[in-house]
């Protein structure tokens, strides 16, 4: 599809008719399916100074954590007791040990047998290879924009060419690789969002995200508006149309500009993803990356699919016991050494 035709989808057809053709091609090529990626936020340490997000390293109100493995696998111990289907570990971009982290995607694999997910940020080739060969399978790392100038204005220090080398090095060693950007960031044009869906085409991600743009009040962006819910659910419909073969999320940004519906819109807007959070809560207010973010849970997983009409294979709301959690945990978690991956 021609660069024309994109921006013929994103601002002249009525929206309500490129949803119905996004929800054509979602059934065609994916089904009514939803996945649900149990999300654990176990760091918000950052070295980088991203102009529009709350875990900067210059955000001097924030209090920082790293969550102990043990932490971790309780948590996903728990998501994995409700249905989700993948892992993502999701943390700011900071020096985290690469064994460490190894040591954790193994015990995942191994004593949960279930696919881990990373989103960690920009890393070199041999953190990237032995997070690989410890198991885990999926990498997300958004572009943000695709407007060269834009980001290095938004992302000081660097530039966007660094960040697609990095999905370029993912891709080769054999991860899955996701992408995404924000829709309404401030001196981002209407043009440049058909350009973001382009770029991702022309990776060939298997995931991409797009969700409006959410001030963080302690940021050098925190004054300005935030983006619109319905052009990022017109975005995400034409990435689908664009990207028959990608999983797009319903972002927890949606749910939080539109804590009714915003999930559930995004469903039928194209997307097949859900990232409810496990992040245990005594740390989930302080992954602020923008203001008021809405903590979605499996309970308002369901309800988004259900209310889109679509399948899932979750279990009904109820939390596991604690001796499950322990038991699911302790092979891993009280001892130092990596178990063979699963």
């Amino acid at each position: 599809m021609r660069r024309e035709e994109i921006l013929d989808l994103l601002f002249a057809q009525p929206v309500e008719a490129v949803c119905e053709r996004a929800a054509r091609v979602l059934e065609e090529e994916k089904g009514a399916h939803v996945h649900v990626r149990g999300l654990i936020e176990f760091s918000n340490s950052c070295r980088r100074n991203c102009r529009y997000c709350g875990l900067r390293c210059q955000n001097g109100n924030l209090r920082r954590y790293t969550l102990a493995k043990a932490e971790i696998m309780a948590a996903a111990t728990r998501a994995v007791a409700l249905g989700a289907d993948t892992i993502v570990l999701q943390s700011g971009e900071y020096a985290i040990d690469p064994m460490w982290l190894a040591d954790v995607i193994d015990c995942l694999r191994g004593g949960l047998n279930v696919p881990v997910t990373l989103s960690v940020g920009e890393h070199p080739r041999a953190a990237y290879a032995l997070w690989k060969e410890a198991g885990a399978v999926r990498f997300l790392l958004k572009h943000e924009t695709a407007d060269p100038l834009l980001y290095e204005a938004l992302h000081p220090g660097h530039v966007l060419a660094e960040r697609i080398a990095s999905l370029r090095v993912l891709q080769r060693l054999g991860y899955e690789i996701g992408s995404g950007f924000m829709v309404g960031l401030p001196g981002q044009s209407l043009n440049s969002l058909a350009d973001d869906i382009i770029l991702a085409r022309r990776l060939g991600v298997s995931m991409c995200g797009a969700g409006p743009f959410i001030p963080q009040h302690d940021t050098p962006l925190g004054a300005y508006p935030a983006g619109s819910a319905q052009l990022a659910l017109r975005v995400m419909a034409v990435m689908r149309i664009v990207m028959p073969w990608a999983n797009i999320p319903a972002t927890t940004a949606l749910a939080t500009v539109d804590a009714q519906g915003g999930q559930r819109n995004g469903l039928l807007a194209g997307g097949n993803v859900l990232m409810p959070s496990f992040t245990p809560s005594a740390y989930g207010s302080q992954y602020c990356i923008y203001d008021n973010k809405n903590r979605v849970d499996m309970l308002g997983a369901r309800k988004a699919i259900e209310g889109a009409g679509r399948s899932h294979t979750l279990a009904r709301w109820q939390e596991p016991a604690a001796q499950d959690v322990v038991s699911g945990l302790l092979p891993c978690a009280t001892s130092g050494a990596p178990h063979a991956s699963a």
